[in-house]
């Protein structure tokens, strides 16, 4: 008896051991709690997402290059049904309606990404700046601005000039360092009188992993092990280079701020109260957003990262460590290059310990040694990967705060996807998703966790990468069947709207009216959208009737039966 307890006291022992090295995040409290009726600090910022290659379409015009998406795209079998963004929303040509719609929304903020090929088509500023790229851009920036929005810009959203990629082998070279340097101070140069928010990357996980391990992203490439490593290794080095070139040369006259937008799914040990769980959830975090936000504010990889890729390394024979180290100059250089953190998030796991013999082969999934795994109970709309799991996203920002300093955050990509082939407006699903989300940012906000904007993930419907126009992200719904792209409202702008207008959650009451009042909004614009013949097909009337029709035979159907068996008794 005395064994067991003393046991369970050890236990608790190293429990305490590891959650003090995890500098204060209590892996053991989660605290889901009941929805918090409240409103956000004044000067709160509310905005909506895009980037340049899923919505500007205007692939090649007026002198743009080439961009490794463009590129992959037009390979057969690379995404679904062969979509490409060659067209995309035509965003390129319908600027003026994409900011009536910002302002429809009430909007402080804008987030958007300049297209690298557009501005400098090679990828190389001494050879050609592209004068009608940067007037493009001159003029969303200039038109913003008399709107008194906010322009948020990010400068790598996935879309690297293909000359650099067939040249260099892209981020796998670290040459792509200087070059992207080149671009931002182009863009500094010629935008930052104006521009006082940037964001050099945006989600380099994806770059590095799905572009250069799993091949499923553009450039597609599938260097098991290494690739994903050697890519993320010079996109950090190319972010810090990028802020100390902000840091040294423009801000003292322009004023503004760099900082790195970085995606993480939260990962929740499957067993709160099981130390391997607790280590393996951390452990995905870590491979997660800590692969960039360690060094970024710390100077160097996260330590269990080097301890486990070291060790696999070491027992598949390898004589150094597949993830690549930084020297105590670069360290010193990297550490602190962030003025804000962009987070973008979306969904949840739970995490259990897994161990992948090292004989498995070398891959960075191999790397982590753990299991993901979901509760079936979580609504999935949309995208097969993303669950709304609410909570999640206040235990991130939670993580965030005690990991990084509590560093001052900025929410840049939230949102849910839809899977649908009809035309549906009354997106409730969606609805529920941000009400839910956003609620557990204020409860983080609560907390003490620094956020100060919002950017509800993405304005429009858009060219979604791998899966095409399958996925619908957007709170406009964009008709794509259309040469002139038409957008739509969907029930969720009337209550991003209103959320935006209160800034926050007023009570029961007055949120259930919210929602109320945006699905009849909603009801009326699906007949709109049905019946304007200018700007619908066939096909489109044919998803929203048939489904009517079918419903109304069932009903139909039922009441017939309904008479029978009244008639047999």
């Amino acid at each position: 008896m005395l064994s067991g307890c003393a046991g369970r006291v050890c236990h608790v022992l190293v429990l305490v051991l590891c959650l003090s090295a995890a500098e204060d995040f209590d892996w053991t409290k989660n605290d889901r709690g009941s929805f918090y009726y409240g409103t956000f600090p004044t000067g709160f910022s509310w905005g909506a997402g895009s980037s340049a290659y899923q919505t500007e379409g205007a692939w090649d015009k007026d002198g743009k290059g080439l961009s490794i998406w463009d590129v992959f795209s037009h390979k057969k079998g690379k995404v679904f049904l062969n979509d490409t963004g060659d067209y995309a929303c035509e965003g390129y040509y319908k600027l003026k309606d994409d900011i009536s719609l910002l302002k429809e929304l009430n909007l402080n903020h804008y987030r958007f990404s300049i297209s690298w090929p557009r501005v400098i088509p090679t990828g190389i500023r001494s050879d050609h700046v592209n004068e009608k790229g940067i007037k493009y851009y001159d003029t969303l920036i200039d038109q913003l601005l008399e709107n008194k929005i906010t322009p948020i810009v990010t400068l790598y959203h996935w879309d690297l000039p293909q000359v650099l990629q067939e040249k260099y082998g892209g981020w796998q070279n670290i040459s792509m360092v200087n070059y992207f340097n080149d671009f931002a101070s182009l863009c500094f140069e010629r935008f930052g009188n104006r521009v006082k928010h940037w964001i050099t990357f945006n989600n380099p996980w994806s770059v590095a992993v799905e572009g250069y391990e799993t091949g499923e992203h553009a450039p597609g490439l599938k260097l098991r092990g290494t690739g994903a490593y050697r890519a993320a290794h010079h996109i950090i080095k190319a972010h810090a280079k990028v802020w100390h070139t902000y840091d040294n040369q423009w801000r003292n006259k322009q004023n503004g701020v760099v900082g790195i937008s970085l995606s993480g799914d939260w990962g929740e040990p499957v067993d709160i109260t099981n130390l391997k769980d607790i280590e393996a959830a951390e452990r995905y975090v870590q491979f997660y957003l800590g692969w960039f936000a360690t060094p970024v504010f710390h100077g160097d990889y996260p330590q269990v990262m080097k301890d486990f890729v070291g060790r696999k390394s070491a027992q598949q024979g390898l004589g150094t460590s597949r993830l690549p180290t930084f020297s105590s100059q670069e360290k010193s250089y990297i550490k602190g290059t962030c003025d804000f953190l962009g987070v973008g998030h979306f969904t949840t796991r739970y995490i259990t310990q897994k161990t992948y013999p090292p004989g498995r082969g070398s891959t960075y999934f191999a790397d982590r040694d753990l299991a993901e795994l979901v509760d079936p109970r979580w609504p999935d709309p949309g995208s097969e990967w993303l669950y709304s799991v609410p909570w999640g996203f206040r235990r991130l920002l939670n993580f965030v705060k005690t990991q990084y300093g509590n560093p001052m955050i900025y929410i840049t990509e939230n949102g849910v996807s839809e899977k649908m082939k009809c035309t549906e407006l009354c997106d409730d699903w969606r609805i529920q998703y941000y009400k839910d989300y956003i609620n557990e940012m204020l409860k983080a906000i609560r907390d003490g966790v620094n956020v100060k904007g919002y950017t509800a993930w993405s304005l429009l419907d858009k060219f979604e990468w791998d899966e095409g126009f399958s996925e619908r992200f957007g709170l406009y719904y964009v008709d794509f069947k259309n040469k002139n792209k038409p957008r739509y409202p969907k029930a969720s702008v009337q209550f991003y709207k209103r959320i935006i207008n209160f800034n926050g959650f007023p009570n029961l009451r007055e949120v259930e009216n919210w929602k109320r009042k945006a699905t009849e909004t909603c009801s009326s614009s699906n007949q709109l959208l049905a019946a304007d013949p200018l700007t619908s097909h066939m096909e489109m009337v044919t998803e929203i009737v048939v489904p009517t029709v079918c419903t109304l035979c069932i009903l139909i159907s039922a009441v017939f039966l309904m008479f029978l068996l009244s008639r047999r008794n």
